[in-house]
């Protein structure tokens, strides 16, 4: 894993992603599991995209 938080960042993203769709599917659905499925996948993405910025501003510091 690179230092510079790059790869946490594409990480969450594709969670972000990811949530966003099942939370669309499951609105469109009414499933409620899927819902709270994508709304799960989008908080993990942004944690891991946080993660990533902060890894990125802690190696430009260097």
């Amino acid at each position: 894993m690179s230092q510079n938080g790059s790869s946490d960042k594409v990480k969450g993203a594709v969670s972000k992603a990811k949530g966003e769709a099942k939370d669309q599917l499951g609105n469109l659905t009414d499933n409620k599991k899927m819902q709270a499925d994508g709304k799960k996948d989008k908080a993990k993405g942004e944690v891991q995209d946080s993660a990533g910025e902060a890894k990125r501003k802690n190696s430009n510091n260097v």
